[in-house]
């Protein structure tokens, strides 16, 4: 079986072993200019800029063509994103992901929503890779990917 693993870059990794695996980038857009986070990207510089910056600024999430252009001609896809509650990410994977099967019916894919903007998605890319490492079907993957991911997400309750 053909899996690729596609992350937004919220998940600072940019390579695994052992599975195909890509990233489509976060941006940072002023009216002058675009910072896309790759691995080219100097932070130090757009920092700098941004600290002297007095105009708007505001963030993209990766669009529908580019998640669809990292998931090549994968038949198993797995799309993990940052917490859909601050960023469109999840949506527009979700999106790229329905035309991605609809043009072919023997592609499966699934998106998952990290619910995290820290290194929860870093830990699911990680099972990920060990999951299909172990020769798992696609449905036993998502399976054991959903049951791993409540083991990675704490959640608060009030005292």
């Amino acid at each position: 079986m053909n899996f690729k693993i596609i992350s937004d870059s919220s998940s600072d990794i940019l390579t695994v072993k052992n599975v195909a695996y890509s990233t489509v980038p976060l941006k940072i857009s002023t009216s002058e200019r675009v910072f896309t986070d790759t691995e080219a990207l100097d932070t130090s510089e757009m920092l700098e800029y941004l600290s002297k910056y007095n105009g708007r600024s505001s963030s993209s999430c990766p669009n529908v063509s580019e998640w669809l252009s990292a998931f090549e001609d994968a038949e198993n896809v797995f799309c993990v994103t940052i917490t859909s509650g601050l960023s469109g990410s999840y949506n527009s994977a979700c999106a790229a992901l329905q035309e991605y099967t609809e043009a072919d019916p023997k592609r499966k894919g699934y998106v998952i929503d990290s619910l995290s903007v820290g290194p929860e998605s870093a830990l699911i890319i990680e099972k990920l890779c060990e999951l299909i490492s172990e020769g798992n079907s696609f449905e036993e993957i998502v399976k054991k990917i959903d049951e791993y991911k409540k083991s990675t997400h704490l959640i608060l309750w009030p005292a």
